[in-house]
Order: structure tokens, then C-alpha cells, then sequence
């Protein structure tokens, strides 16, 4: 089946935490206060969510970056910084999603509902408060926030039409296309001159677009496969409204009565809910004729030119209405939310100047948040990655004293009694 496949590159940031907060309490009448600094809040997480109502990946074109909040510092009498708020960006359904460099694909996002965690929030730093202990009395020194992810993925998106265009050849499909999308065929004046289905989105304003497909041009025994019969009968099947385009200039052939008639009994012959499916009659070419000069049973709706415009606001936003309501009246699926698995342990590589890169969260974490300038934080950093065991990790490596070791942008000489 041929698809028209929108594609994008997007760019998501996720919020960074915030700092946590240096404070001692002091009061009148207390001679021995004690550290009461707040966390930093979370910052906000970026999921990508499929939904019903988005019809393309136009938004991300010319704004392709998605920045989620960030939290607010710590603050002293144990107060806590705000976390920020997740930020979900809607796609449209049937969105893929790949990695920016590689093409991998991550996930896809094909139903009504489906997330999937694009951009991993910055955890708060703790306050000096969370480092009392038996052994520090009166920490004074704090975490910092941890930075979110950015990210740049590839969205692809394999789109079907909420409006199908049913006519003869040569009945204005691909003009009518053309004039109200973005969409460019190839235009000429001859018979079938669509040779494969065109897709081109409708925007009407920010919050309203459709997806208008320009299906080649049936003729009469094309369900039994005269011409190319169920090749451009399938890409019919999961249009939400159908748009019977009627040509009212065609004086040398069949009348508009004639051309509704034909195209609905194939289309009923090929599958009978077809003409059940809400529908509009339009009738196009109305710069050279008009229903009424037929006197016939036409049963148009709409009369247009896309040569001249005519007629094309008003049938717009009458589609944009009747694919509303389908998309309303369809069953709500159960979707899903799928998270990125958070890395865990600890890892340790070589790298080409021979320093020893330490690779994991948890001792990225361990220097990242912490003021390594303040020897308080220095000492519980080092206990800390004591406990994830980076030192073992570093000696099973082959680390010997004085190696240069690197984690995250921290970058020491290694010591055995690390």
C-alpha cells in the first residue's frame, strides 16, 4: 500500500532539578541550631503521546524543540523547591520514533493514547539537612541539580486519510489536492493522471487539520479489477469520510447523476460498508458548469472551483466537522506507556588517550550533583562511589595509582584507597 510518510526531526530537553539549599537554623533562645536547607524540585519529564486529534508532523517543522520546566531551588526552614511540570507533546498516530543518529527504531506510537518517556527529568539536589548524620553534626554543603536529557530523535509518521477523494479520472482530484495542501502532484491533461494515491494535510488554524487523500481515478468495473481495480480501491478502506467528487464539466460524458451512481456501486461491490461511511457529493469544475444545467438528480452538496477558489472555505470546514465526529465517535484504546529503562551498575571503559571512563547514573549522579570544591561534599562523594563500587570496578579494569579516571566531566588521578 503506498503511504505518504511525513518526517521530522525533534528536539526534546527535559527539565533540569534544583539545587538543594545550604541553611543552619538559627533562632533566639536556641544556642545550638542545626541544618534545615530544602531539596531542589524535579525537573519535568518530555513524553511523546499519540493522539487521534493531530493529523501531522507540520508543528515540528519550523519548531522542532520541545523544553520541559525546570525545578526551583531549595530554600532554608526545610522549605523545598517546586518540581516542574511534564511536558507531553502530542503526535499523531502511527508515529515512529528513531534514533537521531543511528535510524534505530525505539518505538511506535500507533493508537489513540500510546506514551512513551522521550527525555528523563534532572533530579533535585538534597538540602544539607538530608546529610546529618552521626557523623557529620553540621553538614554544610548541599547537592546540586541534576541536568535533564536532550535529545534529538527522527519522527516518522505513515499516514491514512481521514477524507478520501472518490471520482472519475480526470475529475479534479489532484487540482482540489493542490490548491487546499501542501500536497504537489503531478498534474497533467490526460486520463488516470494519478498513478499512485497523494496525501496532502488540511490546516485550517493551529488546532484544526485533516488529512485529504487524492485517490486515483476509479471507472466503472473497477471493484471487479478493470484499470488498476483494487489497487486504488484498497486505499480507501480506512478513510473516515469520503468526498464523491463529481465532474460537472464532463459534456461529452457521463452525467454527475451517472458518475455518483457508478462510483458508489463499485464502491459498495468492493466493500458494502464503504457507502455507509459518512460522505459528501461535490461537484467540481463549477467555473465551466453547473448542477443545474444537468437537470438532473445530482444530489450535490457543494459546488467548487479550485481554479477560482470557489466554494473551498465552506467544504473545508464542513470535512473538518464530519472527520471531528468520527474521530469522537471511535472506540477509545487501551494504549500504553512505555519508560526507557534506566540504566543501572557500573561500567568501565578505556579510552583512546588510555584514561578509564566509569560509566552509570548512580556515580555520574555521585559527582555531578555534588560541590567537589567543598571538602564535606568531596569525602561523600567518594563514600558514595565507594558504595556503587567503582573502586573494585576500577582495579578489575586494570587501574593502577596514578591513572587518570573520568566520570562524567569530573576527571581525577586514581588512588588504591579510593
Amino acid at each position: 500500500m503506498s503511504n505518504f510518510v511525513d518526517e521530522c526531526n525533534i528536539c526534546v530537553r527535559a527539565g533540569d532539578g534544583g539545587a538543594g539549599c545550604v541553611s543552619v537554623r538559627r533562632e533566639a533562645h536556641v544556642p545550638l541550631g542545626g541544618p534545615d536547607g530544602g531539596d531542589g524540585g524535579d525537573g519535568g519529564d518530555v513524553w511523546l503521546e499519540a493522539d487521534r486529534n493531530v493529523a501531522s508532523l507540520i508543528g515540528f517543522r519550523d519548531h522542532p524543540h520541545r523544553i520541559a520546566s525546570s525545578g526551583t531551588h531549595g530554600s532554608g526552614g526545610g522549605r523545598h523547591g517546586k518540581s516542574g511540570q511534564t511536558l507531553v507533546v502530542k503526535v499523531p498516530e502511527g508515529t515512529t520514533v528513531l534514533d537521531h543518529q543511528s535510524h534505530e527504531e525505539l518505538v511506535r506510537l500507533d493508537h489513540h493514547g500510546d506514551r512513551w518517556l522521550a527525555a528523563r527529568a534532572g533530579a533535585g539536589g538534597r538540602g544539607n539537612a538530608r546529610f546529618l548524620s552521626n557523623r557529620r553534626r553540621a553538614p554544610m554543603f548541599a547537592e546540586q541539580g541534576e541536568h535533564g536529557e536532550e535529545l534529538w530523535y527522527r519522527l516518522e509518521l505513515k499516514l491514512f486519510a481521514d477524507v478520501a477523494l472518490v471520482g472519475f479520472p480526470n475529475a479534479g482530484k489532484s487540482t482540489l489536492i493542490s490548491v487546499v495542501s501542501a500536497a504537489k502532484p503531478k498534474i497533467a491533461d490526460y486520463p488516470f493522471t494519478t498513478l499512485v494515491p497523494n496525501l496532502g494535510v488540511v490546516r485550517l488554524d493551529d488546532d484544526t487539520e485533516f488529512v485529504m487523500a487524492d485517490i486515483p481515478g476509479l471507472i466503472e468495473g473497477a471493484s471487479e479489477g478493470v484499470g488498476l481495480g483494487h489497487r486504488f480501491l484498497r486505499h480507501i478502506e480506512r478513510a473516515r469520510v469520503l468526498l464523491y467528487l463529481l465532474d460537472l464539466s464532463a459534456v461529452d460524458g457521463a452525467s454527475p447523476a451517472r458518475q455518483l451512481e457508478v462510483l458508489r456501486r463499485e464502491l459498495e461491490a468492493y466493500q458494502p460498508d464503504l457507502v455507509h461511511r459518512p460522505s459528501v457529493v461535490v461537484g467540481s469544475k463549477a467555473d465551466v458548469l453547473e448542477a443545474a444545467d444537468w437537470g438532473d438528480e445530482a444530489e450535490v452538496e457543494f459546488e467548487i472551483s479550485s481554479v477560482s477558489n470557489r466554494g473551498l472555505q465552506p467544504l473545508m470546514w464542513h470535512l473538518s466537522r464530519l472527520v471531528a465526529e468520527c474521530r469522537g465517535q471511535e472506540a477509545e484504546g487501551d494504549g500504553f506507556v512505555l519508560h526507557r529503562p534506566e540504566p543501572s551498575g557500573v561500567e568501565i571503559v578505556r579510552e583512546d588517550d588510555g584514561a578509564y571512563r566509569v560509566l552509570g547514573r548512580g556515580a555520574e549522579r555521585a559527582v555531578a550533583l555534588s560541590d567537589l570544591t567543598d571538602p564535606g561534599a568531596l569525602d561523600y562523594a567518594r563514600s558514595r562511589l565507594n558504595r556503587l563500587g567503582v573502586d573494585k570496578a576500577l582495579r578489575r579494569a586494570g587501574a593502577r595509582e596514578g591513572d587518570v579516571v573520568r566520570i562524567a566531566s569530573f576527571e581525577f588521578d586514581y588512588e588504591e584507597d579510593l
